[in-house]
C-alpha cells in the first residue's frame, strides 16, 4: 500500500500566506516590498531589479502579493507575471513566471516560466520585451 506524501511545510506555509492576502484589503505595493526585503541575497537583488523593470515597462500593472511571491496584476486584479525567488523552495535558481493572464501565446506551446540565476543588460532586455508583450 502506497502512503500518500501531503503537502510540504513550504508549500503549507504559501497556502496560509495566500489566503492571507486573500483576506487583506489593503496591497497597493508595500507587501511586495515587504516580500521582498525579506529574501536572501541574491534573490533580493534580482527581485528589487524586476520590480522596477516591470513596473517600467508595465505601468498598467498593480504589485500585490501571491502566495507570498511579489506579483503583478492586470486591471481585473489577475496575476500576470510573478517572481518565485529560489530560497522559497530552496531550488538552485529563482523563476519568473507568467501565468494564463499573459498575452505570450505563440502557437500550441510557448514557455511561462524563466530561470534567473542573475541579470544582465541582455536579460533585462528580454524581460521588458516579455512584460510588454504580456500586457498587450
Amino acid at each position: 500500500m502506497k502512503t500518500v506524501k501531503g503537502f510540504s511545510d513550504e508549500e503549507k506555509a504559501a497556502m496560509k500566506q495566500r489566503a492571507k492576502e486573500l483576506m487583506s484589503e489593503k496591497n497597493g505595493g508595500s507587501d511586495v516590498l515587504k516580500a521582498i526585503a525579506k529574501m536572501s541575497e541574491p534573490d533580493r537583488t534580482i527581485a528589487t531589479r524586476l520590480h522596477t523593470i516591470i513596473r517600467k515597462a508595465a505601468p498598467s500593472l498593480s504589485p500585490k502579493t501571491w502566495y507570498g511571491f511579489p506579483a503583478y496584476a492586470n486591471k481585473q486584479g489577475k496575476v500576470v507575471c510573478f517572481f518565485q525567488h529560489a530560497g522559497k523552495f530552496k531550488t538552485r535558481y529563482a523563476t519568473l513566471g507568467f501565468s494564463d493572464s499573459a498575452n505570450l501565446d505563440d502557437g500550441e506551446m510557448w514557455p511561462t516560466a524563466y530561470a534567473l540565476k542573475k541579470l544582465t543588460p541582455s536579460e533585462e532586455a528580454k524581460i521588458v520585451a516579455l512584460v510588454k508583450q504580456a500586457v498587450s
